[in-house]
């Protein structure tokens, strides 16, 4: 590794914008936001993925390779991801920082604690918690209503044991009432940060989050609590990007974390426009398939922020295509031309829904050992059908030596493309329709179904005057639908609306589909069963 002083050095960063955090890691100062707001953006690269298979399909693996493989070629390339959280690194799916040649460094420490920003987010988001129940304890002078109260506790962790809670307990210890944990990805906190232009800005939105309603059914603010200042104190340290490096020297920043499925999924806005001005391409990514966070990043990220996109890159595995073609996951090694021809719908979809948004985009075959001459031709055939370029990406092998031909094909692809980027639906539409959009335009379903309680939500939001905001699907992320076992790209189905909240901070309106949780749990045999420190003082199995 080099020292983050030489990277950022690389990526034209003086030291007094840098805040190290030992050798190999440090944050952003916003000074450096004022010295490089005023020069030309580069181009920006959304990657994003067909539905994946449960292992996932290698996004963040193919935005390294390619960051780096762009470097290679005499593009000036910095990386934008999000920050791992502890929940998945030690459930099913282990350490999210890339592998094999395609990975950002120390890799450890990125997945763990790295500089403490997911844990400076639990802690403001439960002060504002602590702080909700102590108002009511010493008089409740906003006269919150107990059985209103919408906002819960946090922590980073998948634990489905705390999804439903009752706290007070105990004599003297406040009012007995019902509540609940989700995990920190999912906490507006979170989205409020990786959407803020600034401290302002961030403390601004802080102030308009929901925590409640009154008894006369008015909304109660977290501004109302006298909580914005103590929460923003909390935060200062988190709302700077931080600066780490690829295995071959290519500057990266990570910051923030929001999940796709249950969140906007998306790294900071911050991280974004500060890599926009320091390189020619930016290369970020959204979480899950398309149809969640490439979604949410052109109709929430882009669309609030003025961003607009240049190329999309959407990856592809075999295994994926298989997997949504009806092949048993245990069999996904194996050839079958049957399975992936019909798991070929499910790429045409989301490319097709790239393109809606008057996006160009490039198709990144990520390669596994097991795949075939004859399944990467097909891949390469059916691309070409629908004039989309295509190229396999071997990073996680080779490094920026195999993603070359991606990272050529993808400068091509700026240099011909012409981006006419719009979102997928209209502010001024009602929220419903929005969601009908969503599911008919993106999805391929016939209707959505509301539940009694999600109807009266989505009234109650739009007569406070909240229509106007966008839509956060959380969704199952292994299908179109709301039902994780119908793959491929099923249509005519209904998508079922169980619940809608209010992220007034946020700026977008979540909407529950199926049997989507905010708390994951932990699979039966989880990742944390196999990471270990050896005697040496070195971790084993996160990665």
């Amino acid at each position: 590794m080099k020292q983050i002083t030489e990277v950022a050095l690389q990526a034209g960063i003086h030291d007094e914008h840098l805040e190290p955090y030992g050798k190999y890691k440090a944050k952003l100062n916003p000074s450096l936001w004022e010295e490089v707001k005023d020069r030309r953006s580069g181009k920006l690269v959304l990657v994003t993925a067909i539905n994946p298979t449960p292992a996932g399909e290698g996004k963040t693996l193919t935005t390294i390779g390619l960051a780096q493989a762009l470097n290679a070629i005499g593009l000036k390339t910095v990386a934008a991801l999000r920050e791992p959280s502890l929940g998945p690194c030690f459930g099913m799916k282990g350490g999210a920082a890339g592998g094999g040649k395609a990975q950002i460094v120390p890799a450890e420490d990125i997945n763990l604690h790295f500089t403490g920003d997911i844990h400076a987010i639990t802690s403001a988001h439960n002060l504002l918690s602590a702080m909700i129940d102590n108002h009511i304890f010493h008089g409740n002078e906003l006269r919150l209503n107990p059985e209103r109260i919408v906002w819960k506790r946090a922590v980073d962790m998948n634990d489905r044991s705390l999804r439903s809670i009752v706290t007070g307990l105990g004599q003297g210890n406040g009012k007995v009432r019902e509540s609940g944990f989700l995990i920190t990805s999912a906490s507006e906190v979170m989205a409020v940060l990786c959407l803020s232009e600034d401290m302002a800005d961030l403390k601004r939105r802080l102030g308009k989050m929901l925590i409640g309603y009154n008894e006369s059914g008015e909304p109660v603010t977290a501004a109302e609590l006298n909580a914005v200042e103590a929460m923003a104190v909390l935060l200062k340290e988190a709302i700077k990007p931080n600066l780490v490096q690829t295995l071959e020297g290519t500057p990266v920043l990570v910051h923030g974390g929001p999940f796709a499925n249950i969140a906007h999924g998306c790294s900071s806005l911050i991280a974004t426009k500060t890599a926009l001005k320091l390189g020619e391409i930016a290369v970020t990514e959204a979480g899950f398939g398309a149809e969640l966070g490439a979604e949410k990043f052109f109709d929430i990220k882009c669309r609030q922020s003025g961003l607009k996109p240049d190329a999309a890159v959407l990856v592809v595995t075999v295994k994926a295509l298989k997997y949504n073609g009806g092949m048993p996951k245990d069999k996904l090694g194996e050839e079958d031309m049957d399975s992936l021809r019909l798991g070929m719908a499910n790429m045409r979809r989301h490319l097709r829904n790239i393109r809606k948004f008057g996006v160009p985009v490039l198709v990144a075959i990520n390669h596994f050992a097991t795949d075939t001459e004859a399944e990467i031709g097909l891949i390469r055939e059916e691309c070409r059908k629908l004039g989309v370029p295509a190229e396999v990406s071997q990073v996680w092998a080779f490094g920026s030596k195999g993603g070359e031909k991606l990272a050529k094909s993808l400068a091509q692809l700026l240099q011909d493309g012409q981006a006419s980027f719009q979102p997928l639906y209209d502010d001024s539409l009602d929220l419903k329709t929005k969601i009908e959009t969503i599911v008919k335009e993106l999805y391929g379903g016939a209707e959505v179904s509301y539940s009694p309680a999600a109807s009266r939500a989505l009234s109650g939001i739009e007569r406070l005057g909240f229509g106007g905001l966008q839509v956060c699907m959380a969704k199952t992320p292994y299908s179109f639908s709301d039902q994780p076992s119908r793959l491929g790209a099923p249509e005519g189905f209904t998508v079922n609306v169980s619940g809608v909240s209010l992220s007034a901070g946020a700026g977008f309106v979540v909407v529950e589909t199926g049997n989507t949780m905010t708390m994951p749990g932990l699979p039966k045999s989880p990742a944390a069963e196999r990471i270990r420190l050896n005697e040496s003082g070195e971790i084993e199995g996160l990665l």
